[in-house]
């Protein structure tokens, strides 16, 4: 696909992005998420936001295997959509799980690992998405914003324990969302021991080691 392609794909990533909140909206107005609507919103919304963060995760993998350019330029929106959604599931707990309980939150935070973990993977992604913009970028220097943005890898570890301990029962779903994310990290530390072992030939043994082209 054509870098400049991109353009006119995003409008509707865009909109199919938000789909999973319309839908919400949709069966609340509709009074169709079950007998217990609160739990429904709260479990879909931590849902999109693990969606998000993975395919913002998958992304890197995916150029490196296809040599595809292209998906870089959807990373930025697919990760803020996973800030969005965090933002939401973190409002629907403060706001209709603890009523703005600020003392009852901290209790819950510091008391309870899964509330642990899901705090800390949202309170990382908040410089992630502050810091996203180009012009950030150039004030924080590559480097730097390289190192900040790292930070998903921890947020992502942190969301998926989050679920994971929050389940008592069935377990098929949160370690599904493990088993994807152990690829996406493994992927990416094979990667960089291949680059490092690279870094470290001689010019002709690091030319030698390149897979043929064609």
């Amino acid at each position: 696909m054509n870098l400049r392609a991109v353009h006119y794909y995003k409008p509707p990533i865009f909109i199919a992005s938000l789909l999973p909140l319309a839908l919400l909206v949709q069966g609340y107005v509709q009074d169709s998420l079950g007998a217990n609507p609160i739990e429904a919103i709260t479990r879909e919304t931590g849902d999109w936001t693990l969606n998000f963060l993975l395919l913002s995760l998958a992304i890197t993998p995916l150029r490196q295997i296809t040599h595809w350019q292209w998906p870089m330029r959807l990373r930025r929106m697919l990760g803020l959509f996973a800030f969005f959604y965090a933002c939401l599931h973190f409002a629907i707990y403060i706001w209709l799980d603890q009523f703005f309980d600020w003392k009852g939150m901290v209790y819950d935070i510091l008391d309870r690992p899964f509330i642990t973990m899901g705090f800390l993977a949202f309170v990382l992604l908040i410089p992630l998405a502050l810091t996203s913009t180009r012009g950030m970028m150039q004030r924080l220097g590559g480097q730097r914003w390289q190192r900040l943005h790292k930070l998903i890898y921890v947020s992502a570890i942190a969301g998926v324990l989050h679920y994971v301990w929050l389940v008592k029962a069935d377990l098929q779903e949160p370690l599904t969302y493990a088993a994807i994310l152990a690829v996406l990290l493994g992927f990416r530390a094979v990667m960089q021991y291949r680059k490092r072992q690279l870094s470290g030939q001689p010019p002709a043994n690091r030319a030698s080691a390149r897979p043929p082209a064609g």
